[in-house]
């Protein structure tokens, strides 16, 4: 599975859970650290560790082992390193304070319909 496909799975993971807002960047020609970023929202502390764990278990699931997570205790927000891929769940608040959608607003944004 590529890169793109591990982005749409942990998309496709938090969006069974409720996740809000979730983006898709495609940060390939502007980083050399990772191709993805998926980021999701949501409305509080416990629904925030809720979506990290469903991402983790799916990806896990389809044989992705996670190299580092970061943020478990705070649940404001929650990141997910897949080396490739880089997983932010955060909560709605923290999500409009860092704004990473403007941080990296050169970014390619991929096509991704959450399943209602």
């Amino acid at each position: 599975m590529d890169s793109r496909a591990k982005a749409l799975l942990a998309a496709d993971a938090a969006g069974e859970i409720k996740a809000r807002d979730i983006t898709i960047l495609d940060i390939r020609r502007l980083s050399p650290f990772c191709d993805f970023f998926v980021i999701v929202s949501g409305s509080s502390g416990i629904q925030v560790k809720a979506i990290a764990e469903m991402v983790e278990d799916s990806l896990s699931r389809a044989g992705f082992s996670l190299k580092h997570r970061e943020g478990r205790g705070e649940a404001g927000w929650i990141l997910l390193d897949y080396g490739d891929v880089v997983i932010h769940v955060f909560h709605e608040e923290e999500r409009s304070f860092y704004d990473l959608e403007r941080l990296w607003g050169d970014a390619e944004r991929v096509e991704f319909m959450a399943r209602e």
